[in-house]
């Protein structure tokens, strides 16, 4: 269609370019700062990082379920290793604990090329864990286990900000501002983001059972909402936000949630596309039909594909017919994790979505 415009004990789980140049003239600063962010990572994905435990069977309650397959998580760190996937590059931003969980997860970012030099590793709190039920669609429900854990525990002084400075986009996500001190050192980072002339990224990704409450989650959500250049949104998120209205509105979104300063609002409508806002135009863009068998990640490899293309074009969100190409991409990195569970070990490669949207065919 054309656009209008607390740790816990637990069993044992098995674990699964050089520039030519035409003068002999210095490099202008501009240049020279170009090639700087190229040979560090383009996007910084700060936030939590964690363990999901996810039954091996769907349907079930956490009582009822058999058993647990492990398998990393964490949305920013997930966006992190997806934009690697697709042959980008990230780095990830955050705390662990110093125990076994917090090495696996930084090894399995280290393996999967993410730039692990902004994560720091707690001697006291535990990694985070989240235990996820699968219904028999696909959607998830969640159990935390945070008391606190070591995400929550970052702080301003352990900010890698010359990591942050030398990036194209910062990514970040709502669940580190719950508590202090990750909340002051999320709001510091993305000053010196801003600072630096970096794009802001922000997925609120709501997960209420970990704000003290709904009002709490609201305000935290929005504090920040008009700092952002891009926002990714849910349709439940957009419910959720202006307190019930119809989140299929073009109106309710263009008045309530785009901002004077936002270049870019997408709306995900899972296996339906993705629906986006600019001050010029908006329009909508089809998914692609897939077996679900967990949701899980879907949102954060969307994310982390349409990060992909910004980071080769900065520019995207001015030119609506590369936009929607980018934005067709995403859908189709969402629609592949869904095939599988868990959310890292199911995120595709760039190889993997270019032949599904050829088998998918040209876009609808």
């Amino acid at each position: 269609m054309a656009s209008s415009r607390s740790s816990m004990m637990i069993g044992c789980f098995p674990i699964g370019g050089s520039f030519k140049r035409t003068t002999s003239h210095l490099p202008s600063s501009r240049s020279k700062e170009r090639r700087e962010r190229k040979k560090n990572p383009q996007v910084v994905c700060f936030g939590e990082l964690l363990i999901d435990f996810v039954p091996t069977v769907a349907g079930v309650s956490l009582a009822e379920a058999p058993g647990f397959k492990k398998a990393p998580g964490g949305a920013p760190a997930n966006v992190a290793v997806g934009i690697s996937r697709l042959g980008g590059s990230a780095a990830f931003l955050g705390k662990v604990g110093d125990d076994e969980f917090g090495h696996m997860l930084a090894n399995i970012l280290k393996e999967n090329n993410v730039d692990t030099s902004g994560m720091r590793f707690d001697k006291e709190a535990r990694t985070a864990l989240a235990f996820v039920t699968l219904r028999s669609d696909g959607e998830r429900e969640f159990m935390f286990f945070r008391n606190p854990s070591a995400d929550m525990l970052l702080t301003e002084a352990e900010l890698n900000k010359d990591l942050i400075k030398k990036s194209t986009i910062f990514h970040y996500g709502s669940i580190s501002l719950i508590e202090e001190p990750c909340k002051s050192a999320h709001l510091t980072a993305m000053q010196v983001a801003k600072k630096a002339g970096c794009i802001l990224s922000y997925d609120p990704n709501l997960r209420l059972a970990l704000w003290p409450s709904a009002e709490a989650a609201r305000t935290g959500i929005m504090s920040i909402w008009d700092q952002a250049d891009i926002i990714k949104i849910s349709e439940e998120e957009i419910e959720f936000l202006t307190g019930g209205d119809n989140p299929y509105d073009d109106n309710v979104v263009l008045t309530k949630l785009f901002h004077p300063n936002l270049k870019l609002l997408i709306v995900t409508e899972g296996p339906n596309g993705c629906r986006y806002y600019t001050k010029d135009f908006h329009g909508r863009v089809g998914g692609v039909k897939v077996e679900c068998v967990d949701t899980t990640g879907a949102g954060d490899a969307f994310v982390g594909g349409l990060l992909n293309s910004l980071a080769s074009n900065p520019q995207l969100f001015k030119d609506e017919k590369k936009l929607r190409v980018a934005l067709r991409f995403a859908n189709v990195c969402g629609a592949i994790t869904v095939t599988q569970r868990g959310a890292i070990p199911s995120l595709p490669t760039k190889e993997v979505v270019l032949k599904k949207l050829e088998e998918a065919g040209a876009e609808a």
